[in-house]
Parts: structure tokens; sequence; C-alpha cells
């Protein structure tokens, strides 16, 4: 779905949860926010110097999660999920404020946000969404891993899996985050493998971390109780993790992403490489929208000479 103006959310929603890596029970509130404010995080635990813009900028980890951190060291963690959540709702302003230093991992997904952010609702505000539309192809290439945007009429995401497990194997998916049911992507959770457990938790991670909030596998199990939530659930967690590290850039997306093995580390490195050295590969633009013949048709301008982005 296409969004023309800015939104927020209705009035303010609380919920509480564990942190995958700190074990730290977190409470979490979403207040409403002004057009153009973007999405900013506090944390009320501390008295000052306790807010940290969501922008690719301020990303100073990506082991296992992103985590945002300002000038002043306050930091949190764990973000992906709730910008997944924000961007598949189109909310571009809030304030989220957090009692530490980890948003709750919930179920593993973006399900439990998006049907709580739901609950409240959003409400458009009167200033133009900005996108940003890819004109030339951007390659990133970093270890063997590989990451490439190209023109299209929508966001497009394109994920390939390459896992020696038998059960994650190569698995391989194309999604139209504007046009696509989106449930199998937003209901599918992180996850893991059995063997890597204790390896984490020895460097200090995954303390709140289960079989609640997690999908682990062993050699050739899916040890959740149920199994997965949908036959690409690891590929379709992947995408998730890519739409709420994307949305660290400030701005939704044109543009066909195809993504080899990627991770938040591999994004966060192709955002600054399309900020710092790819400015001539893309625009700013803001979309207008009209209906003609049962088909919605939008349209962007350009030195006063409209072009058709997509009818759908």
């Amino acid at each position: 779905m296409f969004n023309i103006f800015q939104k927020t959310i209705n009035k303010p929603v609380s919920f509480e949860g564990i942190g995958l890596h700190t074990g730290k029970t977190s409470t979490v509130k979403i207040l409403p926010s002004a057009e153009n404010q973007g999405i900013i995080f506090k944390r009320v635990d501390l008295k000052e110097n306790n807010l940290i813009d969501a922008k690719y900028t301020n990303v100073t980890s990506s082991n296992l999660c992103t985590t945002l951190e300002n000038k002043f060291q306050v930091k949190v963690s764990t973000v992906e999920h709730l910008l997944a959540a924000l961007s598949i709702l189109g909310i571009d302003n809030a304030i989220i404020e957090v009692n530490n230093e980890e948003i709750p991992i919930m179920d593993g997904s973006s399900k439990n946000f998006l049907d709580i952010l739901k609950i409240v609702g959003t409400k458009e505000l009167k200033t133009k969404k900005k996108y940003i539309k890819i004109n030339k192809e951007i390659n990133f290439n970093y270890e063997d891993k590989e990451i490439t945007i190209e023109p299209s009429s929508s966001f497009k995401i394109d994920f390939e899996l390459n896992y020696e497990n038998k059960i994650v194997g190569n698995q391989k998916n194309l999604v139209d985050i504007f046009n696509d049911n989106l449930e199998n992507i937003y209901t599918s959770r992180t996850f893991c493998f059995l063997e890597d457990v204790e390896k984490i938790k020895k460097i200090g991670l995954a303390k709140g971390g289960s079989l609640e909030n997690a999908v682990v596998i062993s050699d050739k199990t899916v040890l959740n109780k149920g199994g997965l939530r949908n036959e690409k659930e690891f590929v379709n967690h992947k995408i998730l993790d890519l739409v709420g590290d994307f949305f660290l850039s400030g701005y939704n997306f044109l543009g066909k992403v195809k993504c080899l093995k990627g991770g938040h580390k591999l994004s966060n490195l192709f955002l600054r490489q399309l900020f710092e050295k790819n400015n001539d590969k893309f625009e700013f633009i803001e979309l207008n929208v009209k209906k003609e013949d049962n088909i919605t048709k939008v349209s962007y301008k350009k030195n006063n000479i409209t072009s058709i982005a997509v009818n759908a």
C-alpha cells in the first residue's frame, strides 16, 4: 500500500516484554509525534541525553540485532522488528519510550507490534511522505554477501539464504512490500541453531531467548512445538529484518532489493554507501494518487513533468 501523506499513531499505547539479549523486562510506550520528526527512541530510565534518533548513522552494533546509540553513548538495541512494524503500517513519526536498553523481543517477529499498533490506529498528517526513488543500480559486496538495489515502481525484496543446514538450506522469496499480503513476513520469527546457543550466551547475549520467542533448529529438527509458521519462515524473517533496518534510512524506498546471505550488518553498510557514495543514483520524490477506470495510478512530478510510477 502506497502512503501519500506522513502518518503517526492516533494515541499512546504501552506494552512490555522481555529483552532477547539482556533478559530484562522492558516497558515501552509509543507516543504520537508531529510531521517530519521521524522515529525517536527515548530512554526514560535516564534523566538527560536520553534521545536516540532512529537513523542508520546511529547504528553502532549489528551483532545478532541492530543497536542504536547517540553521541552520549546511550543505547537501545533490538529495534529492527518494531521498526519493521512501523514501516509496514506507514508510520513515519513517533516517540518510543523505553525504560532500559533493549526493545522486547515479544514472539520473535513483528506480529505483536502490529497487533498493538492496529488497536490504536494511525492518522494522516498534513505533510507528504518523501520516498527514495532508485534511478540506477547500486551494488555492494561484503565478504561472501551481496546486496543490490535497482529501479522499480514499488519496494520489492528478493532475498536468498544459503545455509549448510538442510532444514534452512537455500531458501528464496520475492516480496512486494507495498502490494503483497505481508502476513507471512511479519509473523516470521527470528531463528538460531541449537549448537550456537551456548556460544551466544557465553558472549553475554540471548539471556532472554526461549522457544517462546525464537525458532531453534537442531541438526534435522525444528524444536518449537507446532514447527514453523510458514514454509519459508527463515527467509521471510530475514526480509522482515531488512525492512526494519532499511527504515533507518528515514524514508521508504521505490526500488528492488536483491540480497544474498544478508543481515543487519550488510544492510547498514549498504545504507552508508548509498548516502555517502551513490547520491547521484537516487532522488527524493513525493507521490500523487488518482483513480481512472478502477485503476489506482500512483505518480510523481519531476521538473513539472508527471511520470506514472505504478499502476496498482
